[in-house]
């Protein structure tokens, strides 16, 4: 549901804190739901049990992201699905403040960026054409005591001063799907080209497509938390150039760029059949364009000048990487490879895959297997031609 200012009204009095309360120790479960709001329309309008019923599971949806906090801020759902990882928001609020004292949060939603500026020191005004999602983000900044102004205005228009501006432009439609042409945000990413602060920072999605942002001069780093590629920022400013990959794990962040020349050591990195081990590089790595980087960081060699993966004599021993150690390898051939699993009597396989349009449920069931061995196979390319690798599970 969308909510009107009547809604956040009611869900930020008493009477809602109360009830927001009591619907925290219930079963919130769509097959609930009639009984729930049978139940509360003894004492509340049907408005009120519905704000309050959205708000209560949108808390406790919102755990994973906010912990604690979510019991009591405040969300609309389409606001919760474009917040920002809890360790990228710190993280990047954290660089912006080595940068700048002051930012402006253009399109700020119900506030989560803004907050994380205000704990990291920056001072924040927060705009919002939204006044709905301004007023929650006002009831945000006091439920956890940060200090942030937040405005009712257009980012398209005149800005307030401040050494920054971050920008998050929204990226799904009116359905909710997705968008992934920048000038079909709202507002559209060419909203900056008038705006002269110092540094200017732009979220994007993590699968933007790089020749769209070619035309700003700044850096794209593609941002991953422990493993998994959570976003793309464009920094604009401040002596900001090329590409970096930044990893967020353990409660530290490595970053590589691709702005460095070959280092002094490594030989160039060229394609070859599969040694000992099969490496990945992080989502962040590869979309930074950076395989080729860590191949030749790493001794080894691409697979395939295409592919993401490439191979080693010995394990790297590094965050940024997954390794598994490749026991055998041939070309893709479905009767050969169902006669090589059945003489070891692998009965049991994980499939991963690159380059190759073969899905791993359908290579499963057409690979028949009876045994009780277990092994991993990876479908991608070698030198162009198409190859299964048979590698052991990881940790054994």
């Amino acid at each position: 549901m969308v909510f009107s200012l009547a809604d956040v009204n009611f869900l930020a009095s008493a009477a809602g804190a109360v009830l927001l309360e009591r619907l925290g120790a219930e079963d919130l479960s769509d097959t609930n739901t009639l009984r729930l709001i049978t139940q509360l329309r003894k004492d509340y309008t049907a408005d009120q049990a519905r704000a309050a019923l959205e708000l209560a599971r949108l808390r406790r949806k919102a755990a994973d992201k906010f912990g604690d906090d979510a019991r009591r801020m405040f969300f609309t759902r389409a606001a919760l699905e474009q917040a920002s990882d809890p360790q990228v928001r710190e993280y990047r609020a954290r660089r912006l403040a080595a940068f700048s004292a002051s930012v402006v949060d253009a399109g700020c939603g119900i506030g989560t960026d803004s907050l994380a500026f205000a704990a990291a020191g920056l001072a924040v005004v927060g705009l919002e054409i939204d006044p709905v999602r301004v007023e929650l983000a006002r009831l945000n900044a006091a439920a956890l005591g940060r200090p942030a102004r937040f405005e009712v205005a257009d980012a398209r228009a005149s800005l307030p001063e401040a050494d920054a501006i971050f920008f998050d432009p929204a990226r799904r439609d009116e359905q909710g799907s997705r968008i992934f042409d920048v000038e079909r945000y709202v507002p559209p990413l060419s909203t900056i080209r008038g705006w002269q602060n110092r540094l200017i920072v732009v979220k994007l999605s993590p699968g933007v497509e790089l020749a769209q942002v070619g035309g700003y001069s700044g850096q794209v780093e593609f941002v991953s938390v422990d493993g998994d590629l959570k976003e793309a920022v464009l920094w604009l400013g401040a002596g900001f150039t090329g590409l970096r990959a930044t990893l967020l794990t353990g409660g530290a962040a490595f970053h590589w760029d691709n702005t460095h020349p070959q280092r002094e050591g490594e030989r160039a990195v060229t394609a070859a059949s599969p040694r000992a081990w099969l490496v990945e590089p992080d989502p962040a790595l590869i979309r930074a364009r950076l395989v080729r980087d860590a191949a030749a960081h790493f001794g080894g060699a691409q697979l395939d000048e295409t592919i993401a993966y490439f191979t080693t004599d010995v394990p790297p021993d590094s965050p940024w990487v997954r390794a598994w150690r490749v026991l055998d390898w041939l070309p893709f051939n479905l009767k050969k490879l169902r006669a090589y699993l059945n003489a070891r009597e692998v009965g049991s396989v994980t499939v991963k895959k690159r380059g190759t349009a073969v899905t791993p449920e359908a290579l499963i069931a057409q690979l028949k297997l009876k045994g009780r061995e277990s092994r991993t196979l990876v479908l991608t390319r070698c030198r162009g031609e198409q190859i299964v690798m048979v590698c052991a599970e990881i940790g054994s």
